[in-house]
C-alpha cells in the first residue's frame, strides 16, 4: 500500500505543474496576441510608480538601516574610521549595503562582505580585517 501514497502524492504534484504549464501557455499566448500590452492583462497598476518606489517599504521600515545610518554621521571613533576609509563613497549607499550583510548566515562570509564594502581595492591591510570586525560585532552580533 505505500505505493498508493507516493502515486498520489505525484498526482496532486502533476495536477499543480499541468496548472502553471497551462498558465504559462495562455501567459504567452497573450503575449502574441497582444504584444507588450499583454502585461495590462497581468499587473494592475503597470502604469503606476511602482518599479521607481520597489525597494522604498524595505529602505524605510528597516531599524538595522536606520541604526546604521545613525552610527555613520556620528562621532563614535569606528565611525570616523569608517568615513575615512569609504572616502568620497556614499554613506547611504554603503549603509544600505552593510544592512544587507545581515542576510549572510555565516559568521566568516558576512565578515568577508564588510571587508569587501570597506575595501576600495584589493591591496589594503589588516586594519580593514580589525574595523570590519568591529562592525560586525556592533550590528550583527
Amino acid at each position: 500500500m505505500p505505493n498508493q501514497t507516493e502515486t498520489a502524492s505525484y498526482d496532486g504534484q502533476l495536477d499543480k505543474f499541468s496548472q502553471a504549464l497551462a498558465t504559462a501557455r495562455q501567459m504567452q499566448q497573450d503575449w502574441l496576441t497582444y504584444g507588450l500590452n499583454f502585461v495590462h492583462i497581468y499587473v494592475e497598476d503597470v502604469d503606476g510608480d511602482w518599479l521607481e518606489t520597489w525597494n522604498h517599504d524595505e529602505i524605510l521600515g528597516n531599524n538595522l538601516l536606520d541604526a546604521i545610518k545613525e552610527f555613520l554621521v556620528s562621532d563614535d571613533v569606528v565611525a570616523v574610521q569608517v568615513r575615512q576609509q569609504i572616502g568620497e563613497r556614499s554613506l547611504f549607499d554603503f549603509a544600505v549595503n552593510l544592512s544587507q550583510c545581515q542576510q549572510i548566515s555565516e559568521a566568516s562570509e558576512r565578515l568577508l562582505a564588510i571587508r569587501n564594502l570597506l575595501a576600495m581595492d584589493d591591496n589594503e591591510n589588516r586594519k580593514l580585517d580589525d574595523l570590519a570586525n568591529v562592525l560586525a560585532d556592533k550590528f550583527f552580533s
